[in-house]
């Protein structure tokens, strides 16, 4: 029985994998991707971390426990009566599954219009061969000309505490949990901390937050944090910085972490259950890297050039795997590009406009430099700010939290950057970020026409402060 051969494979289907696949397929190449992911009945679940235990069932769950606190808090606001809210944990999780599935069927039909070869279990190499290399595929030999990599990352655990997903919590755990705990341990306050307590907050836990970190969302605008911070504290979120954990101990009543507090005073937390979220390593587990010298660095992730090219010839690293901010939407671009190179074209992933989004309420998005960069780099800047308070739409909505900050080059008013907090700050960032890929100037956002009554009106309307020229503020 003769090897399938194919000129493009594919390791890992999650977005960086199966966006790579699809464009290699669109550009000609016989293109075959493999992934591993199964669903409940074992059958493929293709879409990595991001469709099936992050970006996508993480969204349902706040969405779901966002209708729920609505329903409970401000729908009287609007005179709508609903007497007394209940929330059926075990429908909404049920919900959230359907919402992964529709994501799971959607890849492989993609596949199937695209005519990628799907293999379903692991892949890994076996050796260099005859100018291309022998892959394992599940079950089956294959070869190819180009690989490309995106086994993507896993949850850090916690030194000596290994994630059980019943009792310690990686994002998998935290995503079914079956039933509201009366209190929720979170060790660190980043995009799943944050996300994830919020859902449980919602729906009544208590939630403490323990971040290691002096500062809240070091990464994020300082403005921005310092507003959220406030909001979350509001809400009822509890975060304690600065803190170092000790001892953690598991048993049929719960956990308990012993730590010291920022003022060096010893601690402890009892909980029901703890999410732990202190980032995520690459994954490179079972991909037999060692048969085929491929290099790796300090990390334990891919060594790639800025093309995304490793140190062998014709195999290739993109998403969660390589260096690089863990978005999977950078991890989509990555894969387009590297798909076009391999086609002879001029793939291009600019860095340095990548948006990120905490999806709380408020949602916190951001695109370019940040105040405390800009200050630290020496650049000179102007910066102007709109508060949510003052926009018609937003006082509709009944969400008024929140401000769009965008920061300008001081001579040529380019846009360096710019920071929202507020409702739906995850669809109003795309404006900033093209007009950052455009090199825009503040001057340009605050001359072009914004819907009204819309929530753009607040990027226009920051635009127009940079220039300590606000219309309705």
């Amino acid at each position: 029985m003769s090897t399938k051969q194919f000129d493009v494979v594919v390791i890992g289907g999650g977005p960086g994998g199966y966006i790579a696949a699809i464009r290699a397929a669109q550009l000609g190449f016989n293109t075959a991707c493999i992934d591993e992911w199964k669903n409940s009945a074992g059958g493929p679940a293709p879409g990595g971390t991001c469709t099936n235990v992050g970006c996508i069932p993480s969204k349902a769950l706040l969405q779901s426990s966002e209708h729920f606190e609505h329903a409970r808090l401000h729908f009287a606001d609007h005179g709508i009566s609903t007497g007394e809210v209940g929330m059926d944990v075990a429908k909404m999780l049920g919900r959230k599954d359907g919402v992964v599935k529709q994501n799971n069927d959607g890849i492989l039909y993609l596949f199937k219009k695209n005519k990628v070869s799907f293999f379903h279990g692991r892949g890994s190499f076996v050796a260099a061969k005859d100018g291309g290399y022998e892959l394992k595929a599940g079950e089956e030999s294959i070869t190819a000309k180009h690989v490309i990599i995106a086994t993507g990352s896993n949850a850090r655990a916690l030194p000596g505490l290994a994630f059980d997903e019943e009792l310690v919590l990686s994002n998998d755990g935290a995503l079914r949990i079956p039933a509201t705990p009366k209190k929720l341990g979170v060790i660190g306050s980043g995009v799943i901390g944050l996300e994830l307590g919020s859902v449980w907050r919602r729906l009544g836990a208590e939630v403490v937050v323990l971040e290691a970190m002096p500062n809240f969302l070091p990464t994020v605008d300082e403005g921005v944090a310092k507003e959220a911070a406030k909001l979350f504290k509001k809400q009822g979120l509890a975060i304690e910085l600065g803190v170092k954990i000790g001892e953690v101990k598991t048993s049929k009543k719960g956990v308990v972490v012993n730590y010291t507090d920022a003022k060096g005073g010893e601690q402890k937390l009892e909980c029901d259950r703890l999410i732990v979220s202190i980032g995520r390593v690459s994954n490179t587990i079972g991909l037999n890297a060692e048969a085929v010298g491929l290099k790796l660095d300090g990390r334990g992730a891919i060594e790639v050039d800025a093309d995304c090219k490793t140190n062998l010839p014709n195999v290739w690293a993109v998403g969660d795997v390589v260096r690089g901010p863990m978005l999977a939407h950078k991890a989509e671009e990555e894969g387009v590009a590297v798909a076009e190179r391999i086609a002879g074209q001029h793939g291009h992933v600019d860095f340095d406009i990548i948006p990120s989004v905490i999806y709380t309420s408020p949602e916190i998005a951001q695109v370019g430099k940040t105040e405390q960069q800009l200050k630290a780099e020496g650049r000179g800047y102007k910066a102007g700010q709109f508060p949510f308070l003052a926009n018609g739409r937003a006082r509709a909505l009944g969400d008024t939290s929140g401000f769009v900050k965008i920061l300008a080059d001081a001579t040529t008013d380019e846009i360096l950057g710019v920071h929202i907090i507020g409702p739906m700050a995850s669809e109003l960032i795309a404006e900033a970020t093209m007009a950052m890929a455009f090199k825009a100037s503040s001057e340009d956002i605050a001359r072009i026409c914004h819907a009204h009554p819309s929530l753009s009106e607040s990027t226009k309307e920051a635009a127009l402060a940079v220039d300590k020229r606000t219309l309705n503020f």
